[in-house]
Parts: structure tokens; sequence; C-alpha cells
């Protein structure tokens, strides 16, 4: 196991910079998310701490030895690849042994590393296949079990669920995060999907633009965005944005205007944006935060006429035209409600989320 360190690492293509400046300390055995969109930068922090690719400046140090030269062979990581990148000519057995043969490994300690990953991948039944005999999460876990028998201090994970269809998507990332129970290692993956990383890592880097937008618990990130990247970018449904809201006080309270509506603020969130009095701030709710029966807090609601439902069994989520835009709502399945009814939400006082709408930065 190892602790991995980036110190102000950047990576340039050129004129053009893909990573910016990046400081993250990975602690030893700790199971960390790398997450954003597409060009956020994600793979290429990846493969910089693999050495697939040439560091532009900053310093890597893998157990406090610094490997920014080291060849990706000397790093002792492993790498699982979103294309499981398997032999196809090779039985599983022979895919999950090819590295260890390349190092010389004894044949005694091979067949020993070998059972042990299959019997905790559940390949054992499998091992005399072909690559092509396989299903796409079998695959998956040959790649896993290529990379287990390593007994690397760091695994390197690139997108490795990506391929699987959505049940097994499910399946196979319960399956990583008990393998990682179990052998406790120290784990960087790269995913795009938020979900994947909610469920799966001890802490998440929220990356956009080559830059760390928020480190931190998916409770932490969840309940506390840094910014409306972050806030928009972690939960599913996404949450919800109230762009260019007025600020004014009325009766000695603080407002919102929401279109021609006016939602009373919370002291916790009035005594934060106070100095935006007669200015203007975005503010946030996340879907799941409305409420939509009865016991609404007085001036803390907000009427629309309902737009979609979207029927889920365990939910339904509801789309709302208010205040010249859309918003959405999950509520409880039991509402009856069909497009073109009028519905009143209420907003949950203690949920709310108020943006500087300039710097784009969490104000609470």
């Amino acid at each position: 196991m190892a602790q991995v360190r980036l110190e102000n690492i950047n990576k340039r293509f050129g004129d053009v910079e893909v990573v910016k400046d990046i400081n993250l300390t990975i602690e030893d055995g700790e199971f960390l998310v790398l997450v954003g969109p597409s060009g956020c930068g994600k793979t290429t922090i990846l493969r910089m701490i693999a050495g697939l690719e040439e560091i532009s400046s900053g310093r890597l140090l893998i157990d406090d030895k610094l490997v920014n030269d080291l060849p990706p062979k000397d790093r002792d990581i492993a790498m699982v690849f979103q294309n499981y990148a398997l032999y196809p000519h090779m039985s599983v057995f022979d895919n999950m042994a090819f590295g260890l043969k390349l190092r010389g490994t004894p044949k005694a300690d091979i067949e020993r590393r070998v059972n042990t990953a299959a019997e905790m991948l559940e390949l054992k039944p499998y091992l005399k296949r072909k690559p092509k005999e396989l299903s796409g999460g079998q695959r998956q876990r040959v790649a896993l079990g290529r990379a287990i028998v390593r007994e690397p201090k760091v695994f390197l994970m690139d997108e490795p669920l990506s391929n699987l269809d959505a049940k097994l998507r499910v399946e196979t990332r319960a399956g990583i995060s008990r393998l990682h129970q179990r052998i406790h290692r120290t784990t960087v993956y790269v995913t795009h999907d938020q979900t994947e990383a909610m469920t799966m890592g001890d802490r998440i880097v929220v990356l956009s633009g080559g830059s760390i937008q928020q480190l931190g618990t998916p409770q932490d990130l969840y309940d506390h965005p840094a910014n409306e990247f972050v806030a928009t970018f972690i939960g599913s449904p996404s949450m919800n944005m109230f762009p260019n809201i007025h600020v004014s006080r009325a009766d000695g309270a603080l407002t919102a205007a929401i279109g021609d509506q006016r939602l009373s603020l919370p002291n916790h969130v009035a005594n934060v944006i106070d100095s935006y009095e007669n200015r203007e701030v975005t503010l946030g709710v996340r879907p799941e935060d409305f409420i939509s029966r009865s016991d609404f807090v007085p001036g803390q609601t907000l009427q629309g006429t309902i737009d979609v439902v979207e029927h889920l069994g365990n939910e339904q989520l509801l789309y709302v035209k208010m205040a010249n835009s859309v918003v959405l709502a999950r509520v409880d399945p039991t509402l009856r409600a069909k497009a073109g009814d009028a519905i009143t939400l209420g907003v949950n006082p203690e949920r709310m989320h108020a943006f500087d709408p300039a710097t784009t930065k969490a104000l609470i």
C-alpha cells in the first residue's frame, strides 16, 4: 500500500494547458474518485500517475519517492483500462498470469495468485475460457483480476464500467467496492458518472477545465458544494438553479423575487447573504428539497404548472413551469399529479443554497 502525492502538477500539449496546478494527496488505502465531464483532465491525471503521460511540471511521489522520470513498470502500480485490453487468443488464466510471467514470477506463486484472485472475483469456473466466451461483466472481472495478481501498491482504474449495461454496472460497481474493502489498496478511479463517484469513493475530486473544483467526501460535496458547477454536477437529478434573483427586505425579512413570486429566506440564509440586499444572487434547490404536501413553511412556497410527470414507481419527477423556466421536483408517488395541473411546492428552508452570480462560489 502507498500514499500518492501530486504537487503542483501541470500538463500541457503545446500551448494548451489541460491540467492546471493540481495539488492532491491520496492516502494509503484510500479509494479516491476523479470525476468530471469529458475533457476535464481526469484521465490525463491518471495516466501521469501511471507514467503513461509525461508531467510538464510539478512533482509526483509514491510512498514519498519521486517518480516523475520512473518508467511505468517500476512504479508498482496496476491499471485497469476502459476497454479491458485482454489478449483474445489467451485463456482467462493466461490473461491474468501474463504480467507475472513477464516478470519471471515462480510458477507456483503465479498459480497461487491467479487462483486467489479468481476465487475473489468468482472466475474459477472460467479460467480455461477465452475472452470471446465471456460476458462483458466477466471480461471486466478478468481485467480486474490481472491487476490484482500483481499485488501492486496502487490500483488505477480508467472508467472500467463504461462499456457495461446498466444492470451490470450496478453489480460490478458493488463488486469493486467489496474488493477494495477486502484488499484495502490505494485506488484511484476515474469516471464521468457522478453516481459511481458518490457510491464508491471515500473521497471525490470534482474536476472541470483541468482544475480541482472541490475535494471531499460524497456527503460533503452533496451538502456543501463549493460552487455552482459542483452543485449541478453532484446529485441526480441535478440541482435547480434560480439565477439573477433580486434580494430585498419586506416587513423586516429578507426575501427573494422569483418571477412575480416572493420567497422568504430563512435566518441561516438571510444572515449569510444580508450584504446582498438590493442585489442579485443565484438560489439553488435540489429536486428532493421541494415539499409537495400541506406542511409548508409560510412564505416559503412557490406556485407553478406541471409540464411533465415521470412515474418511477418509488417516486415521481415533476417538471414544473415556474418563473419563465422549468424546475424539477422529486415527490411522493402517491401524489395525484398530471400535466397541466397547478401545484404549490414548499421549499425546505434548511436545504436552500445560494451562490454569488459573479464568482459562482457558494455563499452558504
